[in-house]
């Protein structure tokens, strides 16, 4: 039957129906004990006493006490369970504030991974991705809930409690009575738990929702993928079930500990899961990163240079190509065979190589040779952040290879690295990559910098008040090395020179022990004892507010006794009015100087420890902002300007200003001084300025021409150059100029001038490449110098222009003793110096016909006579040439005489050491090879009538420009001033001068550039002839020089085409010049020759069918006619017959063609 359900208030309803028993009836004293004013109604302290009732009362039957069920096992934990909440809710915030004290920084909580995602899909970068975007968008710290977890532990223990509830409900372990205020615990607690369980149970519904939804999407984006493209998928999956591949590397214990301190080594797994997920991966890391040697690795690690396949590293400069591969090389211990380099003229590359660095041109012509670069399985773009025109090329085409790899099946990765965080460029350009790639951030090994900016701002004097901070910095400040930034090479030598004045050091006495500095210190406070002492300054407490931006009172508080003051901020350079700094052995500087033109055993000074006693001063350029990094620099003097090159897209002139920086330079310069401890910056400006400057610096392709970019795409088959996904793509100017150029060079195919506007100017940016131009791409030269390259092969002058052209892309192979002289003694030196170069370059330049060379013959000997010499040092010093210039004049040699070799296998050009100096004859070749290659770049004399202002006195005027130019003064034509000359380059300084400047006859312009030039009609005196040599019909034609109307002289050239040059070929056939055998006829024939050229010539029926038979064959010369004849024998017969009597028809018959 089971148990009976209890009624409602059954207790009240048990209390009625109990009847007391009559017998037990006895009447009682009352006696009433109150001990709670609460329990009896109506008592009070007034009313200490009840009296009795006159009712008779009922006997109250004694009810036995109803003992409490004692709890079950399950009740029991229940309630042990919220009282134990209850402490922990109490306890609570105790417990997370103790917590929050001993939680991870967030770098190293993001570098955490738990590891029940594993094989979920879930990649480490995505998830770091998106806790970056989580901490942008909310501006709440995030805190770690230490009752994770907790829910899911209950609802665990509850399912164990219910499947024990039948074993434990048959004991029964507390028999204890409980009072009433038990009850009301055990009531609370169950009302809290079942809330708390209806809770969990909503928050547990939401959750299973969220993930339920989660994996929806999942299952509909990969159907979604399998839709676009199931060979994808399957690639995918054939990917995923390959085993892990690790290739185990041996390296050195110290090395191993050296690269477990670089920050990259912590984001390992990041960067290799991305490349592995992705096509293309974009890495960001500052300068000291360790990327460039580290992120190969990884790579050789997990096994993509297995199965012969290399990875490819690109650097924009030589010098970091070979650095790195050693250095690579190194730490992994392995040959210089398998880790190797490949720069312009030299390489260590062997079968065994798995990882090879290069520069970007060599991984450019290697695309020409092979444009899926199928031996490659990564390439590694290295410091795209200096956006060099070739790292922009790379990029763009790249992002067509990869693809292109992955549908033949031979899928290869893309990695570009960068210092700096501006790849906007690569990210959200849809035309170079249609899907965004990951961006990866490397933190930087940086200590922190303190940056202080001056108050004014020096627009002129700029090296002064670096002069005066430097000096300061070293006369006030700790131990540290200070690295000064400059625009240019004079501007560094003219500080180090006082520098070193200011603080001489000389290596005999710091050899020696170290009493002599100490006797020179206390000389020193001797001397200074009247000065007033500056206070310690404690550089790492300091505040890092500019003091132009801070308060006044800051500053003015700090010394209110000392008219010098010790503020860094204030005293640190910014009174102009200082004088000359007196020398001051005792506190010696150890100054060197750094730019990219220094010898490369003095740019290796820089690296050494400074000798003992003295600190190091670096003054340099903007190679040391990212190139290099210079070992224990702890004070950097920004002058916040650089020197660039600008080049005017239309006219072609280039000028070296200098400019102001960019935020993000001034930030690397800053950087610099953070590499191994804490350190400070000194901005030679104010912070308001600062402001004023744009985030990067512009990409080297949007100032500059790109006309040898051009020709190599074309090269690549790439027609259409607009459509190309640049990164930055270039002004339309710039591609348009380039394109004229190269279609006037003969390298690219002219664009039709008839048709409709619309494809007319299509076509003008679409011109197919032409032959000449696929044999100029293989020049590592620009275009103008490769036509010269193409049209040597004359008189014997290959290795002539071999030489020029080399001499002419190596830049600055002369020295300028330009310096100033700190004493009379060396400025009579350097005057007698500067007196043996001019007379060695009048001695190299030559007599006659050679000094209308010009320039170019003072390069040509100066090359020639350094090989005669051995090309050593000793001899490039004595006589002003640049020992690292003639090198790489040497190695260029070299490889143009290679590729002159594959083009032409029959020209057999060696490079000559011993060559001899050209003849006359090959002096005027060399002058109409230069003009050819250089006819964009004519100049002539300004005319006597031209002379309105005094400015343009032995000036020249070139197409382009409105304003006058001038042949430089160290130029051997100075003083000649030829009428017409081509020059190299236009350089703006004070004006406008021509360098690389050769002289040039005015009758070879039009017969050397008629693509420059308008030509009118043929004269008629002399009138139009026959030559009989090249068999066409000649003309002499007036011209005029591109749209400046310069008038040239008459010369002598083939007849323009048209239906005149039929009618006078026609005229000298019939008179016998064209074919002697019909001489004999021309007596015999029925009218004058001469009637072809009458205005009523189509009268007569024999003049129209002559006309007409050589118009439908397209005969205009004996060429064309002889191979008519070839292709029908009775050619012209009909015609030719009209003209003579029918007496002579048979005769003619047979003795035709008349050859």
């Amino acid at each position: 039957m089971g148990r009976l359900r209890k009624k409602h208030n059954w207790k009240g309803r048990q209390q009625n129906e109990a009847k007391p028993a009559p017998a037990e009836l006895k009447e009682s004293d009352v006696v009433v004990e109150v001990t709670d004013y609460t329990v009896l109604k109506g008592v009070d302290e007034s009313n200490a006493l009840i009296l009795p009732a006159t009712k008779a009362k009922k006997q109250k039957v004694a009810q036995p006490v109803s003992k409490k069920k004692p709890l079950t096992k399950k009740q029991r934990k229940n309630l042990e369970k919220v009282l134990e909440q209850k402490e922990k809710k109490a306890h609570r915030t105790d417990i997370l504030n103790k917590l929050s004290e001993v939680q991870l920084p967030e770098n190293e909580l993001k570098l955490l991974y738990t590891t029940s995602k594993l094989g979920t899909g879930d990649k480490l970068y995505e998830n770091k991705k998106s806790l970056d975007e989580n901490q942008d968008n909310s501006s709440a710290p995030i805190k770690i809930s230490s009752l994770s977890g907790v829910n899911r532990k209950r609802k665990r223990k509850k399912d164990d409690d219910d499947e024990s509830e039948g074993a434990d409900s048959s004991e029964e372990e507390m028999s204890g009575a409980s009072d009433s205020s038990s009850e009301d615990e055990e009531d609370e607690a169950a009302e809290v738990s079942e809330k708390e369980t209806l809770a969990e149970k909503e928050e547990e519904k939401l959750k299973e929702q969220e993930e339920k939804q989660k994996v929806v999407e999942l299952i509909e984006e990969e159907k979604k993928e399998a839709d676009k493209g199931e060979s994808k998928t399957a690639v995918h999956k054939k990917e995923e079930c390959q085993p892990a591949v690790f290739i185990p590397v041996d390296r050195l214990p110290e090395i191993q500990e050296a690269r477990l301190k670089l920050p990259v080594l912590a984001e390992e797994q990041v960067i290799m899961e991305a490349v592995r997920e992705n096509d293309c991966v974009v890495l960001c890391g500052e300068t000291g990163s360790g990327k460039t040697t580290q992120v190969p690795q990884f790579l050789y690690e997990a096994g993509y240079a297995s199965a012969r396949a290399i990875i490819g590293v690109t650097e924009p400069r030589r010098v970091a190509a070979v650095s790195m591969s050693r250095r690579v090389a190194k730490e992994m211990n392995l040959s210089t065979g398998v880790v190797s380099y490949q720069i312009r003229y030299e390489g260590n590359v062997t079968q065994d190589t798995k990882i090879k660095f290069m520069t970007d041109g060599v991984l450019l012509k290697e695309i020409q040779k092979d444009f899926l670069l199928q031996k490659y399985s990564v390439i590694i773009i290295d410091e795209a952040h200096e956006r060099s025109v070739y790292t922009d090329i790379l990029i763009g085409l790249l992002s067509r290879i990869v693809p292109l790899r992955n549908k033949k099946g031979l899928p290869m990765k893309l990695l570009i690295m960068s210092a700096t965080l501006r790849v906007e460029d690569f990210t959200e350009n849809k035309r170079l990559f249609p899907t965004p790639p990951p961006v990866i951030t490397v933190e930087a090994r940086q200590f922190p910098v303190t940056v202080h900016f001056n108050k004014h701002t020096p627009m002129e004097d700029y090296t002064g008040e670096a002069f005066r901070k430097a000096c300061k910095i070293h006369r006030m400040l700790p131990p540290g090395g200070i690295l000064v930034f400059l625009t240019g090479q004079a501007e560094v030598h003219s500080l180090c020179r006082r520098l070193r004045k200011a603080f001489p050091y000389r290596a005999s006495t710091h050899a020696d022990a170290e009493d002599t500095s100490e006797e020179l210190r206390k000389l020193k406070k001797a001397k200074k004892k009247k000065n007033v002492s500056l206070p310690r300054i404690d550089l790492d407490n300091y505040s890092a507010l500019p003091v132009d931006e801070g308060d006044e009172d800051r500053q003015a508080g700090i010394d209110d006794d000392s008219d010098e003051g010790s503020d860094l901020d204030m005293d640190l350079g910014d009174h102009p009015d200082d004088a000359e700094e007196k020398a001051d052995p005792s506190i010696p500087l150890y100054v060197l100087p750094l730019y990219s033109l220094l010898a490369p055993e003095q740019q290796a000074k820089v690296f050494r420890p400074p000798p003992p006693g003295a600190r190091l001063c670096v003054v340099a350029t903007n190679v040391a902002e990212t190139s290099l990094t210079i070992p224990g620099i702890k004070y950097v003097v920004d002058c916040g300007r650089v020197k660039k090159r600008f080049y005017d897209r239309v006219t072609g002139v280039s000028s070296f200003k200098v400019t102001w920086i960019s935020q993000a330079s001034a930030n690397q310069r800053a950087g610099r001084a953070g590499r191994t401890e804490s350190g400070h910056c000194y901005r030679l400006y104010s912070s308001a300025v600062f402001t004023d400057f744009s985030l990067f610096s512009e990409a080297e392709i949007t100032r500059r021409p790109v006309d040898d970019l051009i020709l190599q795409m074309k090269d690549l088959n790439i027609e259409k150059v607009v459509n190309f996904p640049f990164p930055t793509p270039p002004s339309s100017e710039a591609l348009v100029s380039a394109e004229q150029l190269l279609v006037s060079l003969g390298a690219l195919e002219e664009p039709p001038r008839q048709g409709r506007l619309v494809d007319v100017k299509r076509a003008r940016l679409s011109c197919p490449i032409t032959p000449l131009g696929r044999a100029m791409a293989v020049f590592p030269v620009a275009p103008r110098y490769a036509k010269m390259l193409a049209l040597g092969r004359q008189q014997g002058c290959m290795p002539y222009i071999i030489t020029v052209v080399a001499a002419m892309t190596v830049r600055e192979i002369f020295e300028e003793p330009d310096r100033p002289a700190s004493s009379e003694e060396e400025s009579s030196k350097q005057a007698s110096r500067k007196a043996r170069f001019t007379q060695m370059r009048r001695l190299w330049a030559g007599q006659g016909e050679s000094l209308l060379l010009g320039d170019l013959m003072v390069m040509l000997g100066a090359v020639g006579a350094c090989e005669f010499a051995g090309c050593t040092p000793t001899f490039c010093e004595e006589n002003g040439l640049r020992y690292k210039a003639m090198l790489e004049i040497r190695r260029l040699r070299g490889q143009l005489t290679n590729a002159v070799n594959a083009v032409c296998s029959d020209a057999g050009v060696c490079v000559d050491g011993k060559m001899a100096p050209p003849t006359e004859s090959q002096v005027v070749c060399l002058r109409q090879i230069v003009l050819a290659g250089l006819g964009d770049h004519l100049a002539r004399r300004v005319q006597a009538e031209e002379l309105l202002d005094p400015k343009y006195r032995n000036g020249y005027k070139t197409p382009l420009l409105d304003e006058p130019v001038f042949i430089h003064p160290s130029s051997t034509l100075h003083k000649t001033l030829p009428e017409f000359v081509v020059y190299q380059e236009i350089m703006e300084t004070t004006k406008m001068y021509m360098k690389g400047v050769c002289a040039v006859q005015a009758d070879w312009i039009p017969k050397l550039l008629q693509q420059y030039c308008h030509f009118s009609g043929p004269e008629q005196d002399p009138a139009p002839w026959f030559c009989p040599l090249s068999g066409k019909v000649r003309c002499q034609q007036q011209s005029t020089f591109f749209r400046v109307g310069w008038k040239l002289p008459a010369i002598e050239m083939d007849h323009p085409e048209g239906l005149e040059r039929y009618k006078l070929f026609a005229k000298f056939l019939l008179e016998g010049q064209v074919c002697p055998k019909l001489q004999q006829h021309s007596t015999h024939l029925l009218s004058n020759p001469s009637t072809m050229l009458k205005t009523w010539a189509k009268l007569q029926p024999r003049t129209e069918s002559l006309l007409s038979a050589l118009v439908s064959e397209k005969v205009d010369s004996r060429d064309a006619l002889q191979a008519a004849w070839e292709k029908k024998e009775k050619f012209l017969l009909s015609a030719y017959c009209q003209w003579i009597p029918e007496s002579l028809h048979q005769e003619v018959t047979k003795s035709w063609p008349p050859i």
